[in-house]
């Protein structure tokens, strides 16, 4: 489960879990950084969140591109995340470290780009 903030794409709160549950969502929500807004899904279990800001649960995507892009990437880069893959954690701190390594070149790599836009920014350069 991710949370994106629109403007920089930067991950700014993230957590591995089994199965999507309230606690897990509310945990999320809670590690997050204050929002005036929140865009989701209509996936029901969003709508069970306390929300600092105003909720606003989309049917389309329009308002939430951002992350479905993000976890397209996270896919991408992590195929112990890609779907039907053959690749997958045995354990789950191997995958929470996985992800917070990416997380972190990740964050690190948009920043750049806003900050440097007309430079080439590859991923792999901001993992070390």
């Amino acid at each position: 489960m991710t949370v994106v903030d629109r403007a920089s794409r930067c991950i700014v709160s993230w957590a591995v879990v089994w199965e999507r549950s309230e606690a897990a969502l509310q945990a999320l929500l809670d590690a997050a950084p204050y929002a005036a807004h929140y865009y989701s899904d209509a996936f029901t279990l969003y709508q069970a969140g306390i929300y600092a800001g105003q909720h606003h649960p989309m049917a389309d995507k329009r308002q939430t591109y951002a992350v479905e892009a993000v976890n397209a990437e996270l896919r991408h880069y992590l195929a112990r995340l890609a779907r039907r893959s053959r690749c997958f954690s045995r354990s789950i701190q191997a995958l929470r470290q996985a992800v917070r390594l990416f997380v972190f070149a990740w964050n690190r790599r948009q920043l750049f780009k806003r900050r440097f836009p007309a430079y080439p920014a590859f991923l792999s350069s901001f993992a070390f």
